[in-house]
């Protein structure tokens, strides 16, 4: 039932953050204008999930998504259901976190479906440096449980 990808969703990208530490704290990298993966700026938010929570489904029609996690962890779980994709009917997994194996930057295109679950013992923070302001008329939401997703949360 579930086609959990070996291979990335079409258009989703992940790519490794650079932190810098020392004894005093640390920077962590997220996004910078002059990188080859930015498109656009429409504003930056943060999205707090507490542990063992899931939040989703949602879809953005024409919003890219940039996420990044500097404190906790998540499960972000991915759902291609677009008609003209090589992709579609795939779902994918990727855990995103503050420690520095962990520590990447997700690109989601417009028209993938994403949900996400705190897997952290505290609460987790998402990052998002969307590529246009929020409009709650070019996205779409589901229930968790919907089964339009072939995705079972544990």
């Amino acid at each position: 039932m579930m086609n959990i990808a070996d291979k990335k969703i079409e258009g989703v990208s992940i790519i490794k953050l650079k932190q810098i530490a020392d004894h005093r704290g640390k920077v962590m990298h997220m996004l910078r204008k002059d990188a080859p993966h930015f498109v656009d700026f429409g504003e930056v938010y943060f999205s707090m999930v507490n542990p063992g929570v899931i939040k989703g489904w949602k879809q953005h029609k024409i919003m890219q998504q940039n996420f990044a996690v500097p404190s906790g962890a998540i499960k972000i779980v991915l759902f291609d259901d677009r008609c003209d994709s090589a992709t579609k009917g795939v779902v994918q997994e990727i855990v995103l976190g503050e420690e520095e194996s962990l520590y990447k930057l997700l690109i989601i295109p417009p028209n993938i479906w994403y949900g996400f679950k705190g897997i952290a013992l505290m609460p987790s923070i998402i990052v998002n440096c969307s590529t246009i302001p929020h409009d709650p008329q070019e996205s779409l939401s589901l229930e968790i449980t919907s089964e339009k997703i072939p995705y079972i949360w544990n």
